[in-house]
């Protein structure tokens, strides 16, 4: 089933690339950048990205949270990562089924619609001094957790 990437308010050109090659290692079939408030493929999104930009298809949508509505009209689980998130990512139980991981930009996260728009709100359980993770980490580690979920299919 559908595996979607989906980045909100990501305009750094090198996280890009990097959420395009782990997202292509946790087998998304495609991810969603927003066309006003989304990173660009340069050149060196495309290195970052290490090949994937060949195996990867990008959507580029007018709006996020419009997107996140279709998607879900479509049949797709939206899931938000979010440090607020109660559930830890690899507890999700809605990620064997069609799924959208939503990831927002560091610092800021999610935009409050695109939270707005999500079935479920999931984190990445921190064990040290920090936070959070960049984008591109955050996307290997929920796109193993689905990728995880998948395994017996």
């Amino acid at each position: 089933g559908a595996f979607l990437i989906v980045l909100d308010g990501v305009t750094d050109p090198r996280n890009l690339g990097a959420v395009l090659r782990n997202a292509d290692g946790a087998g998304a079939t495609g991810v969603v950048i927003g066309r006003h408030r989304g990173a660009r493929l340069t050149p060196a999104a495309v290195k970052a990205a290490a090949g994937a930009v060949e195996h990867v298809p990008i959507a580029r949508v007018g709006g996020i949270p419009g997107a996140l509505e279709r998607i879900h009209k479509a049949g797709c689980w939206v899931v938000g990562l979010d440090e607020r998130g109660t559930t830890d990512i690899s507890d999700v139980h809605l990620l064997d089924d069609p799924v959208a991981l939503v990831l927002g930009a560091e610092g800021t996260g999610m935009s409050r619609l695109a939270r707005e728009r999500c079935d479920a709100l999931a984190s990445i359980p921190m064990h040290g001094a920090l936070e959070s993770l960049n984008v591109s980490a955050a996307t290997a580690v929920a796109g193993y957790a689905v990728a995880r979920a998948r395994r017996h299919d």
